[in-house]
Parts: structure tokens; sequence; C-alpha cells
């Protein structure tokens, strides 16, 4: 596995964005293509709840939940979600999928709302809101808790709140703030620790970031790691094989392919097989030992597409 000389992160090629990671991947692993989306869509949440991966909200899909199935290929409808939401953080926790802040659609203001949807009932209920409202952040579940991190608050502003949800105390909790406050950020939980990874500056592509940073909740505090090799935002991750994979993004001059992989055992990064579709505003769920990637848009801005390629790493 081929390892990044950091110095090199940063570095654009190219009118698709092609980082210093492209510029050194080994090609490993490999992408084909499944049944697309129903509806064409960008700015997704997507998470997988019982080997099952629910694709919610965004723009141009209104209240839409589609839900794919790996196992007979597939897609179906799940409840209308209770109202139009993009930008928004999902992750699936205890047979549940959790819908996390956003914009609301028809203002673009940023809400505090959070619901949990049961697939066994097929209903959506509210459960207690973020204490920040705020669109375009991250989440992931770490330790029994969810963790929301960063995003744009009410005065359009990037935010650095990070909070925990316990759901045996139904409530909310603040952490220790983000050290780099952005949004379009990515985040995953491997090994006990909370990573957020990219993003930018309130709102604008022409101030990505490589920011990666872990979260101890043991000690309540952040570290910085090993940058992202590319500057990206508009983002997805999730975690493979022991790595979290940081995948698409978008800039003012184009979106990226790039796939990216950390290793928090070695604090290093690797380059895999590009995507086969740049695009930003994107979902990532691990199935299956696979990685789907889905939705999105290929142009920079509110372009959308019904994407769904699956990664293997063999």
């Amino acid at each position: 596995m081929f390892k990044f000389p950091l110095m090199l992160a940063g570095l654009l090629f190219g009118t698709t964005l092609f980082g210093s990671a492209a510029l050194l991947a080994q090609e490993a692993g490999h992408w084909s293509s499944g049944p697309p989306t129903p509806s064409a869509r960008t700015e997704i949440s997507a998470a997988e709840v019982n080997g099952k991966i629910y694709v919610a909200g965004g723009l141009g899909a209104g209240r839409d939940l589609e839900i794919y199935d790996p196992k007979t290929d597939s897609w179906s409808q799940g409840e209308p979600i209770p109202q139009e939401v993009h930008h928004a953080a999902a992750v699936g926790w205890n047979g549940k999928l959790y819908l996390i802040g956003g914009y609301l659609n028809r203002s673009w203001t940023p809400t505090a709302a959070v619901y949990e949807y049961d697939p066994e009932v097929r209903h959506w209920r509210d459960v207690p809101p973020l204490l920040t409202a705020r669109g375009a952040l991250a989440a992931a579940v770490l330790d029994g808790q969810i963790h929301a991190v960063g995003g744009v608050g009410l005065n359009g502003k990037n935010t650095s709140a990070h909070e925990s949800y316990d759901s045996a105390e139904g409530r909310w909790t603040s952490r220790a703030p983000l050290p780099t406050a952005r949004d379009h950020l990515a985040a995953a939980a491997l090994d006990g620790r909370l990573y957020a990874i990219g993003g930018r500056i309130d709102g604008d592509y022409n101030r990505n970031l490589t920011a990666n940073e872990a979260y101890d909740p043991a000690a309540d505090c952040w570290e910085e790691k090993a940058p992202l090799p590319t500057p990206r935002s508009g983002i997805a991750a999730a975690v493979l094989d022991g790595l979290i994979f940081v995948v698409g993004g978008e800039a003012r001059s184009g979106t990226f392919n790039n796939v990216e992989a950390y290793d928090p055992k070695t604090n290093s990064w690797s380059a895999y097989a590009p995507m086969p579709t740049a695009r930003h505003g994107l979902g990532a769920a691990v199935a299956d030992d696979k990685l789907f990637v889905l939705s999105g848009g290929p142009k920079p801005g509110a372009s959308r597409s019904a994407a769904n390629e699956i990664f293997v790493m063999r």
C-alpha cells in the first residue's frame, strides 16, 4: 500500500480535480455500477441500517426516503421525511436511521431538528433537537452516542459546535468544540476516536481545507492528525476494512473523483482507484464489505445525479 508524502498535499491537476492522491494512486480497488437511485439529487444524507442503505432528502428529492438492498440489488421507498431538508447528516444506530440538522429546502435556513426513522414500523418521530441549528454538518456514532460536528449556523458563518446525543438520557450534550470550524466536512468513527475531515470555510469552496482532527471521548479533547492529501469539501466518508475512505468533493474549477483512505494506526493516507463519476454532495455507506457512493452533483453547484457506484478493496 503506497503512502503519500504529505508535502505533496493540495496540488491540483486537470479540469476534473485530481489532487496529489490521484497523481500517486496505484489504482488499488475496483469500481462497478449498481442500479441508479430512483431520483437524481445532490446534497443528500446516507447511512446503513441493518444491511440496507438509506438515502434521505437532498436537493431534487423533496421528502423522499429511498432504500437500497444490496442483497436484492433493488430500491424501495420509505415513508416521506417529516420536512424537506438538504445538507443534513445521517447515521444508522441501534437499528434506526437518524437525520440530523441541515437546511430547510425552501428557505435555506439551518435547522436543529433531528428525526428518527424505524424501518420495522416505517415511522418517523421527532427526537430532541440539536443545541445548535446548522446545515452542512457531519455526524458519526462513537461509543454509543451520536456526535454532530461543525456546519453553518443561523448567522451564516461556521460553527465549531460539537454535540453528542445519548438516547438513554434523551438529550444532547456539548462536547469539546471542533478546533477548525468548517462546513461540508465528513466525519467517521474508528478505533475509539471521532475524525472530522476536510470541509470549507463559511460555505466558500474556494477555501477548501485539508484538516483532519481526531476526538478522544475519554479526555474530551481533539488532536491534529495527518492532513487530507487533497483539500476538498462536499465530501463523504465511510469506514471499510479498518480505513476511513473519503470520496468526492467540489471546488470552483470542478468536482473530485479522488478516493483517499486514512489509516489511524499509521497516521497516514493512501490513494485508491478513483470514482468513475466525479461529484460532490454525495453519500457514502458500507454494507457487505462494499462501499456504496450515491447521488451527488457532477458539476459544482446544484447539479444532480442518480449514480450508485460500488467500491470493493479486492
